[in-house]
């Protein structure tokens, strides 16, 4: 059985991802508003963008914080409240 490997071209593009996500979860909302939209997106997209870059820079949060043009401090704060640092 021959092996597929997905390239980076035949990716679905983060933001078509988010959005079909979405609409699921406005469609499970049953006419419910959500409070914290931003914040729950938020919470799940940055641990995983900060433990990847954190790899690639060998725990260096200097250099990590760079990349992610955020402040080293900023960076820190947010290492810690998602249990990262």
């Amino acid at each position: 059985m021959e092996k597929h490997e997905t390239t980076r071209t035949e990716q679905q593009p983060l933001r078509e991802c988010l959005a079909q996500h979405l609409d699921a979860y406005f469609g499970e909302l049953d006419g419910e508003v959500p409070g914290t939209l931003y914040k729950l997106v938020i919470a799940e997209i940055e641990p995983p963008l900060f433990e990847h870059v954190l790899k690639h820079t060998r725990g260096n949060v200097s250099r990590a914080a760079e990349m992610l043009g955020i402040h080293r401090s900023t960076l820190r704060r947010k290492l810690v409240n998602y249990g990262l640092l």
